[in-house]
């Protein structure tokens, strides 16, 4: 079954907890603080894997965890860093956050992809000791991995979309160009998965041609096979609409042209602006006015128009000579850049939950919102800074922390940052 759509949680490992340790030697008075570091916790990282065609490996196992970071141990030993959890998909799975539809990531080529980061391991409470604090007994636990629920969604990575209504020689026409062999049947949706193949111009000349299965009216809104195959489209840099010009399935030619246009359109609005050749086959099956006439149909269209018998592979050479051409002139395959997490505005931020906990002087500030906040802030910034100080008194962090007791120049931690309170 081709499957070219699943939804998966992930989650990064935790980072390890930092240790509570002190020196003990004979003869070594005070030896003071030697807890180690926790080591970082497995990041969640997708690659492409050739072999794979399609995502149904996804409908048996849907849930992924990386390992957490190894705590850290007495005499300065840090915690080792967890082995990252890799996640094979095809190449050109695009990787969504499923709740919002923003993008991961785009895996379409063989270099590896961090989706969701491990999180830090937790300082040790070497990192505490101060001379007024010389026998820290505290550390601090290691950061979350980060986790989202995906939806992975398959687009193949082609140069050209072959597209057209079932049995108008989709599959004919790819098998006698490259050296794909789908299986090609005189009955409605021979083709029910993609096929891919690649056509040779040349010693040092090729594209990638993709056989995209049969498309009928309303197949933007789920009827038919088309509605989980016009994603496939979206990436191709240029389309060859094939049509069946002797209507040898009582369907009108042009009828049939306009309605797979109308479909694309309908899916994605982009698809109507993409280069397009158009292909009239079974040239054979009716007359050379009946051609004729629907040339100058598609002329006046502003497409270029090529009959051909793809079934003996009758004049496809012009054709694939002037989708090279085309091609040469078209950017390369859409490649989906990431999205930036959405920033929090100050007027969406309200009082939170916040938990304080208190060892010696550190003030330990946490909740789950403040890890989202935080992976926003750039401390090398000024406004980021004074927008990160706006969050902490409009959520009612620094409410929270008067109400705990604290002073002007006790220490506040918040995860991996460290600041002194001023008021």
């Amino acid at each position: 079954m081709f499957v070219d759509i699943a939804k998966i949680f992930i989650k990064a490992g935790d980072g390890g907890d930092g240790a509570v340790a002190f020196h003990r030697e004979k003869y070594v008075a005070s030896g003071g603080p030697d807890g180690g570091d926790g080591g970082r916790g497995g990041n969640i990282v997708f690659l492409a894997d050739t072999n794979l065609s399609t995502l149904a490996d996804f409908r048996y196992k849907r849930k992924y965890t990386a390992q957490k970071g190894e705590n850290g141990k007495g005499g300065r030993c840090n915690g080792k860093k967890a082995p990252d959890l890799v996640i094979k998909v095809p190449l050109g799975t695009v990787v969504k956050e499923a709740g919002t539809g923003r993008i991961l990531a785009d895996i379409s080529d063989s270099e590896p992809v961090i989706v969701a980061k491990g999180g830090k391991g937790g300082w040790g409470n070497t990192h505490f000791a101060t001379p007024t604090r010389q026998t820290p007994r505290f550390a601090k636990p290691g950061m979350p991995g980060e986790s989202f629920e995906v939806q992975l969604e398959l687009k193949l990575l082609a140069d050209v979309g072959i597209v057209g209504f079932p049995n108008v020689g989709k599959s004919t026409f790819i098998s006698v160009v490259s050296e794909a062999k789908p299986v090609i049947g005189n009955y409605h949706f021979t083709t029910i998965t993609p096929v891919l193949g690649v056509v040779r111009m040349g010693p040092e000349s090729s594209f990638v041609m993709a056989d995209i299965p049969g498309l009928i009216e309303g197949a933007n809104e789920g009827l038919g096979l088309g509605h989980q195959f016009l994603r496939h489209v979206e990436r191709c840099r240029l389309l060859v609409h094939i049509v069946d010009v002797s209507g040898s399935e009582g369907r009108d030619p042009k009828q049939d042209f306009e309605t797979i246009n109308s479909e694309l359109e309908k899916f994605n609005p982009e698809l109507a602006k993409r280069p397009m050749i158009v292909a009239g086959n079974k040239c054979d099956l009716t007359d050379d006015e009946t051609v004729e006439e629907f040339r100058k149909y598609i002329e006046s269209k502003g497409y270029k128009f090529f009959p051909i018998m793809a079934a003996i592979a009758y004049d496809v050479e012009p054709l694939l000579k002037e989708v090279q051409e085309q091609l040469s002139k078209l950017p390369p395959v859409v490649r989906y850049e990431p999205e930036a997490a959405p920033v929090i505005s100050e007027d969406e931020i309200e009082k939170q939950d916040v938990r304080i906990t208190k060892n010696d002087d550190v003030y330990f500030v946490e909740g789950e919102w403040l890890l989202r906040i935080l992976r926003g802030i750039n401390f090398d910034d000024s406004e980021s800074l004074q927008y990160f100080q706006r969050v902490l008194i409009s959520s009612g962090v620094i409410d929270a922390l008067r109400e705990a007791g604290i002073n002007e120049g006790d220490t506040v931690s918040m995860y991996d940052v460290e600041f002194e309170f001023v008021e």
